[in-house]
């Protein structure tokens, strides 16, 4: 009988019957931005991925296999207590993105996942992608364990690495009360979301209970638990799940495309059904339609292995079973599409199936909207879903680098809205020329290789033109302003009046013509003195000088008199655009002069 290797346990049936498999159950690990799921397989595996990362932040799904050889290693006492007798091969981690621009990514990752890993800084608690997380999960029916981690951070708590369970016997009250009372504050939350959950020592059915694990990725305190759960679950819960047939035909989703010296462009998939064998031909999504090739080699990453690692960290295999990690060599990958579905081909409608899954995925693009290019589907999809929260419609989404075209595309846009007619580059470079071309047309480019950052340096560039265009406006209006001509302050009479006066409300504004409480106008205001100094406004509570041409003290204006700004009636539909720029005071104080001003006309016209 032939060896699946570590890839599957083989079960021995009737020899009439077709062999079957038990696969590596796929664990995908979720949770808000930089609470620590990068650094949780980090840990397991002995490697460094984390502190690789852009922004310290995953961007790309990644997969990690962990062989029962180490499990056993690492929680075989855990496992004996429990009562778990653990046949699966291993288990298959993949670490997707936790920042909520991620959302698309997750969803594909969650799609094919038999478990998952939620994990929660517990100094922290629940944060906005971590409830984005559970609501992901709860839609695709994922069961999942809780991982509390950095219990390390918390006060008296002494982490140290190993078994969480002999650890806490080590702790005195205090620090096994403030444990308590973090992890209840997380069974409260989980209970909010439908979900009955425990510390995992204390859950008396795991079919009800999601289990908490105290953890600290940073010190490993915790590690041992997790993956007894993790694997003692899968033994109990999806053991029929877990049953594949070896002659079934691999299916599998594009995690990334890389160049490889000696193979040329290859593709990294995670294998999620079936088995895939060299020679095979299959099927993929590509930039301009589906690809047909043949399998040319495959790549399986040694244990304990990062799959987008390179070099010798490979064995070439002749076959795969899922669940895997695997990097496949064939010709004509030049446009295969990151994220896109992949399957070998068997009856002949494969390549019909995954038409139809690409263009369920395809991006729908309006007339006005931003331009969009990145070096994933996966990328493109979270830009794309973050942009529509912020407002922000895609006019073009494509894979690759930025080109003049693109500015072009942005152009027409900036003509019709400028805050949309904009350039997003995620892991892209741009083409010769292009940077000067966007310069001369005025397009923004925001270019960089972490999703989020790109989206909040949008968010803060649309912040600062909206109050650049509120100045320009609120340079053109009339601010409402209300003041009293204070006694014993009259510098002169007329040709212009200089009175002094001090601001009830609003802003006084040179230019600015005003008028008496009955809403007639007694002149405009040339110019404003404080301390002898010329200055352009003055605001509540200041008393200052002001010089009103066309006035005349102890005719038009008298000492004591309230005057307030007169604001042609064309401009009070107009500060509804700069509201938010006016403060409570000063919004009553525009209702009052609107009266005023509304009431003085009726009675010239009657």
């Amino acid at each position: 009988m032939k060896q699946a290797g570590t890839q599957a346990v083989l079960v021995q049936q009737d020899l009439s019957e077709v062999r079957k498999m038990i696969r590596q159950p796929i664990i995908t690990v979720l949770g808000h931005v930089d609470h620590g799921k990068t650094k949780l397989l980090d840990t397991i595996r002995g490697t460094a991925i984390a502190e690789k990362e852009a922004g310290a932040i995953t961007q790309h799904i990644g997969a990690t296999e962990v062989p029962l050889r180490v499990i056993d290693e690492i929680a075989s006492g855990l496992l004996k207590k429990y009562g778990f007798d653990v046949k699966i091969p291993g288990l298959l981690f993949i670490d997707t993105p936790g920042h909520e621009a991620f959302t698309s990514l997750r969803e594909r990752g969650g799609s094919i996942a038999d478990l998952a890993v939620l994990v929660v800084d517990i100094t922290q608690g629940f944060q906005p992608q971590t409830i984005e997380a559970i609501n992901i999960l709860k839609s695709l029916k994922t069961s999942f364990i809780v991982a509390a981690n950095k219990i390390d951070l918390l006060h008296e708590w002494n982490s140290k690495d190993g078994e969480f369970s002999a650890n806490l016997l080590q702790q005195d009250q205090r620090a096994k009360e403030a444990l308590d009372e973090k992890i209840y504050v997380l069974v409260g939350k989980l209970f909010e979301f439908g979900f009955q959950s425990e510390r995992f020592d204390r859950c008396n059915d795991f079919t009800k209970q999601i289990p908490i694990v105290p953890m600290s990725a940073k010190t490993g305190e915790g590690i041992p638990e997790l993956l007894m759960l993790l694997s003692g679950l899968s033994q109990k819960f999806l053991h029929g799940k877990l049953e594949a047939h070896e002659s079934e035909a691999g299916k599998g989703t594009i995690i990334e495309i890389r160049e490889e010296k000696g193979l040329g462009k290859t593709i990294d998939v995670i294998l999620y059904e079936g088995m895939i064998k060299v020679n095979q031909e299959i099927v993929l999504g590509g930039k301009q339609g589906v690809i047909k090739t043949k399998v040319r080699a495959l790549l399986k990453p040694k244990p304990l292995r990062e799959i987008r690692e390179s070099g010798d960290k490979f064995n070439s295999v002749k076959e795969v079973y899922a669940a895997s990690g695997v990097k496949i060599a064939a010709p004509g990958l030049d446009n295969a599409l990151s994220g896109a579905p992949i399957a070998v081909v068997k009856t002949g409608e494969e390549e019909k199936a995954i038409e139809q899954e690409m263009a369920s995925i395809r991006i729908k693009t309006e007339t006005v909207g931003a331009v969009l290019k990145a070096d994933t589907l996966g990328a493109l999809e979270a830009l794309t879903l973050l942009l529509r929260k912020e407002g922000l419609d895609t006019k073009k989404a494509d894979i690759g680098n930025i080109t003049k075209n693109d500015i072009a595309e942005a152009d027409s846009v900036k003509s019709k809205d400028p805050l949309k007619g904009v350039i997003f580059g995620f892991n892209v470079k741009e083409e010769e020329g292009v940077l000067e071309d966007a310069k001369k047309r005025g397009i923004k480019l925001f270019s960089g290789n972490v999703v989020y950052k790109l989206l909040e340096d949008y968010s803060a560039w649309v912040e600062e033109k909206r109050e650049s265009k509120k100045k320009e406006k609120l340079a053109e209006l009339t601010l409402p302003v209300k003041m009293r001509f204070l006694r014993n302050c009259v510098f002169r009479n007329s040709k212009p009046a200089v009175i002094g006066v001090k601001v009830l409300e609003g802003k006084i504004r040179q230019g600015a013509k005003v008028m008496n409480e009955e809403g007639k106008v007694i002149g405009k205001i040339e110019a404003i003195q404080s301390k002898n100094e010329s200055i352009k406004q003055a605001v509540k509570g200041e008393e200052v000088a002001i010089s009103i041409s066309g006035a005349i003290v102890g005719r038009t204006i008298e000492e004591n008199d309230v005057l307030l700004s007169s604001i042609p009636q064309k401009q009070f539909p107009q500060f509804a655009e700069i509201e938010d720029t006016l403060n409570v005071g000063e919004k009553e104080l525009l209702n009052e002069i609107k009266e005023i001003v509304e009431k003085r006309k009726e009675a010239e016209e009657e």
